[in-house]
């Protein structure tokens, strides 16, 4: 069977996005406390780092299914933030993770945005090697946020 990604443009509030934003959630706070992470844990994180100011939300679908999201956000008039870049693991290695980077650039790009910056935390080893693969380049700390350990950006053509 050869799957197909589509990624789109979608309200934050569509029912799809936030379920793809709660997975992407379970998913990071379970790694950072090595067990599966509550729903209270989960509605905590949407309340301390909502991210509902993303100008761009964009869905990625699987075959149709959705599978994952990222979120871009001006941080300033040239530049943007990368957020909840996720892809659901039954989902992995089909290509969707680096079509979801490359549309987030293009939505980055049209905003205006001349560089596209993102954290994450040292223990996101696949997500590091993915924006490295990427020509993301490591660059000094942007923000103080308690979880992340590791700072990228990207220069957009």
């Amino acid at each position: 069977m050869n799957a197909r990604w589509t990624v789109s443009a979608t309200p934050q509030d569509d029912p799809e996005a936030v379920a793809l934003v709660r997975r992407y959630l379970a998913e990071v706070i379970g790694r950072f406390y090595q067990r599966p992470a509550t729903e209270e844990e989960i509605d905590r994180e949407l309340v301390d780092d909502p991210a509902d100011d993303a100008a761009v939300f964009l869905v990625a679908r699987h075959d149709g299914v959705p599978a994952g999201c990222a979120a871009v956000r001006l941080l300033g008039r040239a530049t943007a933030e990368l957020k909840r870049v996720y892809v659901a693991a039954e989902h992995r290695r089909t290509g969707g993770a680096a079509l979801l980077l490359a549309e987030a650039e293009r939505a980055a790009a049209g905003l205006g945005a001349t560089a596209l910056r993102l954290d994450t935390r040292r223990d996101l080893v696949e997500a590091r090697a993915l924006y490295a693969r990427h020509g993301y380049a490591e660059i000094e700390r942007y923000h103080d946020g308690p979880y992340a350990d590791h700072f990228y950006e990207k220069a957009l053509r």
